[in-house]
């Protein structure tokens, strides 16, 4: 019977294998053939020819390293100031004994079931009252503001499992709140940080509504919008589009990868409360 589990599991396991590798592997080779074999349909073929010039082309004329410096800006920046004030917001409402912890931290729940198309309208109108429209700033702060509700829900509750007696010795030796909060809390609580570093990142990095709402300047545009600079109106370099995906999938991949372990460190111990 356990060995009928265990072959059950893991046939499961292959599935699941699959059907996430699957995906990576069939764009890898998409980003090698060529417009014809591309539309040919024969998605397990092979490229005839390795077709290296498909990444020249998404390398140039995709703007790649102007896209992706903008896009590691607005991301760094959102990461920075999420981390920052979610950490704030969850050590005030799990650590300090106050009448309104649990009103604010539903408040902030609520956020989460916002949907971004609902937001569009009075944030365009916002920006262009604020002429911040076109710069940084009007993609850096909806992509803070949506991220914060996310972050305080893993933070606070990993907050919640530490122990008083932590904080009271430091207290006791002289620290202050803000000592207290940066030098013992903080310390403690670096898996799920990382774990909001993560998901911040990930959702950061793919988004394309608001960056196409709030910015049309080239000189602001983020990696999402190179693929567009290989549609014309007769023809479509699908080879092209299939290597910028890969060019722009690979940071996530390699951060994901990296900091993985740390990911689920940080999500499990969000979920315990002691």
């Amino acid at each position: 019977m356990k060995r009928v589990k265990k072959i059950v599991v893991g046939f499961l396991f292959l599935i699941l294998f699959i059907t996430q590798v699957y995906p990576l592997l069939w764009l890898f080779l998409y980003s090698f053939k060529t417009t014809q074999e591309i539309l040919d349909g024969n998605f397990f073929a092979l490229p005839a020819v390795p077709q290296w010039i498909n990444y020249k082309n998404a390398y140039v004329s995709g703007h790649y390293l102007q896209y992706l410096f903008n896009s590691i800006v607005v991301t760094a920046a959102s990461m920075a100031l999420t981390i920052l004030l979610s950490a704030m917001v969850s050590f005030a409402i799990s650590r300090f004994r106050w009448r309104y912890g649990n009103v604010v931290m539903l408040v902030f729940m609520i956020g989460i079931m916002i949907p971004i198309q609902s937001t569009l309208l009075p944030l365009m109108i916002i920006f262009k009252n604020m002429t911040i429209l076109n710069t940084y700033l009007s993609l850096i702060i909806p992509y803070v503001a949506f991220a914060i509700p996310l972050a305080i829900f893993i933070l606070s509750s990993f907050m919640k499992s530490i122990p008083h007696e932590i904080e009271e010795s430091a207290i006791m030796d002289g620290a202050s709140v803000y000592r207290v909060f940066s030098n013992v809390v903080m310390p403690i609580t670096i898996p799920p940080i990382v774990t909001v570093c993560i998901l911040t990142f990930i959702s950061t990095w793919n988004e394309y509504i608001m960056a196409a709402t709030f910015v049309t300047a080239e000189r602001f545009k983020t990696l999402p919008f190179g693929v567009y600079s290989f549609f014309s109106q007769y023809s479509t370099n699908y080879g092209a589009i299939g290597a910028y995906l890969v060019l722009g999938a690979l940071p996530v991949l390699m951060i994901y990868f990296t900091l993985s372990q740390k990911i689920t460190a940080g999500i499990v111990a969000g979920a315990v409360k002691g």
